[in-house]
Order: C-alpha cells, then structure tokens, then sequence
C-alpha cells in the first residue's frame, strides 16, 4: 500500500489500533506495509472543484474532498467506503472501475481538467492522452516520517487545483484536531501511552503500520508512541 493525507482513523472496520501499555520494537528488517493517507478530520469548505479532476488513488481523493474540493472521477469508489469510510466521497463523483486498471470507455467520456496520481499508477498514463498530470507522492521518504514530510505534498496538491489556500486551511485545521484528539485520547484513557496500529487483510494476515506512515507524526502531535515491529516499505 502506498503511504496515504493527514488526518487519521485509529479505529474502523478497516483498521484497529492495538493498545499495548508496555512494548517494544525490534530491530526486524522484513518490511511491512505503509499507511495510504487518509483525511478524515477536516469539513469540507466546498462541493464544487476548482479544476476537474480524475484520481485513481484514495489518499488523494480523500485529501481533495477533505479540502473541500473532491475529485469528479476516482478508481474502485464502491469500495471506498469499507476501507476509508470519512471523509465520505460526494455522490456526484464518478466510478471509472478499479483503481489499477479503470475503464478506458467511461474515462473518454469525462470532461476533465487534470489527473492526479502516484507513481504507483504510472502505467495508467498513456491512456490520458493530452490531459496534464501531476505526480504527488503523500508519504515520507524517511524511516521515521515527521509531520513535516506531508507538508509540501499536501501544499503542492491544492496548487494542482488551484486552491493553495484550501490546502494551507486543511493542514492547519488537521493538526489542531490531531492535537485535541491527543488531548480527549489522554483523558479518557490516561494509562495508555503506546498503539501499534494494524489491518487485517484476512483471516491469517495482517498489516502493521511502521514508523515511515502518517500514524508516526499523528501520534507523535497525539503525545503518543507508536509501536512496530519492523521497519515499513513503500
């Protein structure tokens, strides 16, 4: 999974966070998967998008709609809501199939501005023709991601849309209601002091959330400790 925007779900059908009072991470180097960003802190400030955007990738959708400026056209929008749930995509904004391979003949008939991707989803390109695309990496390159690292990404997003402004207001909102999230987290449960957040793919498996992926900074402005058991990947 790609590292996914800045706000941050720590419980959901998708994702549990598991609270251990007394942990320590080992020095592993089986890589485990990153988080895809996922914005759910922010309202919206708009329906209506400045640009006319497509994005196979929900971290960016996400961010877009937490914005307040949602994409017209996303990838695998029916499953959206299982996996990310909030900020909740608007109804106006059409399914082009699955992420990895969206539906060429539904995507000839969109009118649209731009494409915003990741390298993860190079190989969509050729089938944009003549339409722009921007290229925005929501992660951290670091072992240890810093709130800092998401900071030009998500600044360079809203300048793809034309909104800086928008961008601007999303992050100074998310890190004040990441920190008033630290703050309700600390008093309902003051014992509490380390999370290792993880999804569970299946029955057998599960995916553990390292120090490269936005829960780090999250729980950092939280005044928590995240705990992991290896280093993450990509």
């Amino acid at each position: 999974m790609k590292a996914m925007s800045l706000s941050i779900r720590l419980l959901g059908t998708a994702c549990l966070g598991l609270v251990l009072s007394s942990c320590h991470s080992s020095d592993a180097t089986s890589p485990a998967p990153a988080l895809e960003m996922q914005n759910t802190l922010t309202q919206p400030l708009s329906v209506q998008s400045s640009s006319k955007v497509m994005t196979p990738d929900w971290g960016i959708a996400a961010t877009l709609t937490a914005m307040g400026y949602p994409p017209v056209a996303m990838g695998d929008k029916p499953f959206y809501k299982e996996w990310v749930g909030k900020p909740i995509i608007p109804a106006t904004t059409y399914d082009v199939g699955t992420r990895y391979q969206p539906n060429p003949e539904m995507f000839s008939q969109l009118h649209l501005d731009v494409v915003i991707d990741t390298g993860f989803y190079e190989h969509l390109r050729p089938m944009y023709g003549d339409l722009p695309i921007h290229s925005i990496e929501l992660s951290s390159l670091n072992r240890v991601a810093k709130w800092e690292d998401f900071i030009e990404p998500t600044l360079e997003l809203g300048r793809s849309i034309h909104q800086p402004q928008a961008a601007q207001h999303y992050l100074d909102q998310s890190k004040r209601q990441i920190a008033q999230a630290g703050h309700t987290f600390h008093t309902r449960y003051p014992h509490i002091k380390k999370l290792a957040v993880v999804q569970f793919a299946d029955t057998n498996n599960l995916r553990m959330f390292s120090y490269n992926s936005l829960f780090q900074p999250a729980l950092n402005a939280m005044g928590l400790e995240l705990v992991a058991f290896a280093d993450g990947n990509q």
